[in-house]
């Protein structure tokens, strides 16, 4: 798709409050939540079908003043205390959410529903190379409503050192059953950070200075090398037999059967491997962004509105990643992910409060191959009274070569989708690879 061909037209901008005053509200941030303060705004899009624009518009506006009744720390800013820790504000006089509404009338559904992301995607989701720090002078939450020929494109801009996935998804489910008129499965947030750990960890972080008044100009990210983002499905069958493959030979040791993410995972880190034609004696890690809700003493509820998560590094040479059968990979990505306990956690929490150190997206590690989203997330479920949407996808934020999102199929059952970004030129060789996508 060529950049210039959705000829977008932005038609609005407006402010979206909680409808019940609430009062003044202040959470700290914890240190779940503070080294992502400079990675980017969290972005993530979703395609609907249907021809009332200025209804759906409408009713999304109504239930996001609903819903953030609950989820009021979105509608806040990023804030420091008299002793300089960090923490949510919130208080009634506050601008809310910022809503845009956009147009592109020329471009239907389907057209967006590609494979491959272009920058003219990009066009549909605010807060482009904006970091979460700016969150102290910009809202928490920006939405991007734009029209299409035959249906609406919202893009989401959620900032990361606020909440995970986890949370993001709960909000969603919450606003879209709001709108929907459905009855509600998802428990209150629960919003008491200090609750999973109360240590106060002061950091002395500022915003560069803008070069004279700030204005609405979003300043252009650095350019980063050229990669290529594209997502491929994987059907249930697939699935099946990556799971099956690596289950074929259980180890001897008496641990436990892969599971289908650490049986996927094995696989794309093996054919990503193959397709960067790494030395044999090179260095590929593997990040995973795992959930410590329930791994953390005592454990918190699934509800916890924030941050829990925590990356864990697996490393091996390429050459013995490739020459090993698919348990190998999987092996690794098992135990890495079993050994992080709530013992495991409390020691890094502890090693980063002692000397903290603020991530950079890129701080993954050589020849990394990252996941940062969960299949579990039910995004096809997230219907706001006018069907499932057609297509979800993340926007350009905190990708790097290796990163991967992985989304349930819209197929449903066990399908995945893996989105990937990488440099072009592995990319050529992995699409390439029929092993890889499993073609008949």
């Amino acid at each position: 798709m060529a950049a210039e061909s959705l000829n977008l037209k932005m038609t609005g901008k407006s402010h979206v409050k909680a409808k019940k005053n609430i009062g003044r509200k202040e959470y700290q941030l914890v240190t779940f939540d503070l080294p992502y303060l400079a990675f980017y705004y969290n972005q993530k899009l979703l395609f609907y079908k249907g021809n009332d624009f200025e209804g759906m518009v409408e009713k999304v506006k109504e239930g996001l003043s609903v819903v953030l009744e609950e989820f009021h720390q979105l509608a806040g800013k990023i804030g420091k205390d008299e002793e300089g820790v960090f923490r949510v504000e919130y208080d009634d006089e506050m601008e809310g959410v910022e809503v845009t509404e956009a147009v592109a009338e020329d471009v239907g559904v389907e057209d967006l529903a590609v494979s491959e992301s272009s920058s003219s995607l990009m066009e549909l989701v605010p807060y482009n190379g904006i970091l979460n720090l700016e969150g102290m002078h910009r809202p928490l939450l920006a939405i991007q409503l734009t029209k299409l020929k035959d249906g609406l494109a919202m893009g989401c801009a959620f900032n990361h050192a606020v909440l995970d996935g986890t949370s993001t998804w709960q909000f969603m489910s919450s606003w879209a059953e709001i709108c929907s008129g459905a009855p509600s499965t998802v428990a209150p947030p629960f919003l008491d950070r200090t609750k999973a750990r109360n240590t106060r960890v002061k950091l002395d972080l500022s915003l560069p200075e803008p070069n004279g008044p700030t204005s609405d100009k979003e300043e252009k990210p650095k350019p980063k090398p050229k990669l290529r983002e594209k997502i491929f499905k994987f059907s249930e069958s697939a699935i099946d037999k990556i799971k099956s493959t690596v289950n074929e030979n259980p180890p001897s040791d008496g641990s436990k059967a892969f599971s289908t993410f650490q049986a996927l995972s094995a696989h794309v880190w093996r054919h990503i491997t193959l397709a960067r034609n790494l030395k044999p004696e090179d260095y590929t890690v593997f990040t995973v962004f795992v959930d410590c809700r329930k791994r953390i003493d005592p454990p918190m509820p699934e509800a916890y509105f924030g941050n829990l998560i925590q990356a864990i590094f697996t490393v091996t040479a390429g050459g013995l990643l490739l020459a090993h059968p698919p348990q190998f990979g999987a092996s690794l990505i098992q135990k890495a992910i079993e050994a992080h306990n709530g013992k495991a956690i409390d020691e890094r929490n502890k090693e980063w409060e002692s000397a903290p150190k603020i991530f950079e997206f890129k701080d993954a590690g050589v020849n990394c191959v990252a996941v940062g989203s969960s299949p579990r997330f039910k995004v096809y479920d997230i219907d706001f009274g006018w069907e499932k949407p057609e297509n979800v996808r993340s926007g350009t934020n905190n990708k790097f070569d290796g990163m991967i999102y992985l989304y349930p199929g819209k197929s449903g059952g066990r399908s995945i989708d893996v989105e990937l970004t990488l440099d072009p030129h592995a990319m050529e060789i992995l699409e390439k690879d029929k092993d890889f996508l499993l073609e008949v």
